[in-house]
């Protein structure tokens, strides 16, 4: 196959797209494994490829046990390369179109109960530095449902605290969302902001920074929470990402207004956000089952 044309494709995702270098060299794999098995079949060029032949693809990795969400990205990206080959005169159709993956089953992510997270979140000591920043970093996350890449990648002017409000700065498309900060998160905030100047270093933008006093990295956040927890004997692994899957779906709970949670996670397809509406609907399903008089079991086999 036209190897150039991946070296094009890759220098496309980055200098127009923007694409972050993890999503490019995802694309990069998953199409260097595309390009193989064509040349397998003796397919010399990007054109020669049919839909046959992407429908063989698919159905090889399932064989090999690919989940339908692998495929189903595997299958994106190769739509994404032939929209760049039709834009550039290579190909005049793409063949993976009309190609669909395997249904497979969505697994619902973890979250902690409102008791958990107060568990979890409250009791640190502010006049500590490193408790109060991690007070902060996590009542932010959990109040604003930020994702760990951008809690930490969040800078001194990124906080309005007179309005309650932060700026979040996403890496795909840098597309930029301004979402609330609850009073919790506000009061953690100003707690580790008196002790920031003795932390950061020089000219340091970052809202959060560690001991050498540069921006706290993600692997330091995790390790960190995990820590808290056991301390604060939670029986189950934490991560951040729990805390932000927690903020949305008690907010859908208590408002049922899917499209504003969709806003503040910064989804661009509501389909993303509408896994929550399954952790909802599940929550109300055991509600039922335990409340309705004649959803509940009988403990009693009925008489005959």
């Amino acid at each position: 196959m036209e190897r150039d044309w991946l070296e094009r494709f890759d220098r496309h995702l980055g200098s127009e797209r923007r694409l972050a270098d993890s999503t490019r060299r995802r694309y990069r794999q998953d199409l260097d494994a595309f390009a193989a098995f064509c040349a397998e079949r003796g397919l010399s060029c990007w054109s020669a490829v049919t839909q046959d032949v992407v429908r063989a693809w698919v159905s090889g990795g399932r064989r090999r046990g690919l989940s339908g969400r692998t495929l189903g990205r595997q299958l994106a990206a190769l739509r994404s390369f032939y929209r760049f080959l039709i834009r550039e005169g290579l190909a005049t159709a793409d063949p993976a179109a009309d190609v669909r993956p395997p249904q497979s089953s969505r697994r619902l992510p973890g979250t902690l109960d409102p008791d958990e997270v107060a568990g979890l979140l409250d009791g640190g000591d502010p006049e500590q530095p490193l408790q109060a920043r991690d007070a902060a970093l996590y009542e932010l996350i959990y109040s604003s449902g930020l994702r760990l890449s951008e809690v930490v990648g969040l800078n001194m002017m990124d906080l309005d605290r007179r309005d309650g409000l932060i700026r979040v700065l996403r890496g795909k498309g840098a597309k930029d969302r301004v979402v609330p900060v609850g009073r919790q998160a506000l009061r953690a905030l100003d707690a580790w902001l008196r002790h920031r100047p003795a932390w950061a270093a020089a000219q340091e933008t970052a809202l959060f920074v560690g001991r050498h006093g540069g921006r706290l990295g993600a692997r330091t956040v995790q390790r960190r929470l995990q820590r808290l927890a056991r301390l604060r004997g939670v029986q189950r692994r934490v991560h951040p990402h729990m805390l932000r899957h927690s903020f949305a779906t008690h907010l859908l709970e208590s408002s049922g207004d899917l499209r504003a949670v969709q806003e503040l996670l910064g989804h661009a397809d509501i389909s993303t956000t509408q896994i929550y509406t399954h952790l909802d609907f599940q929550h109300l399903a055991q509600v039922y089952d335990q409340a309705h008089p004649r959803a509940r079991r009988r403990r009693d086999p009925d008489p005959e």
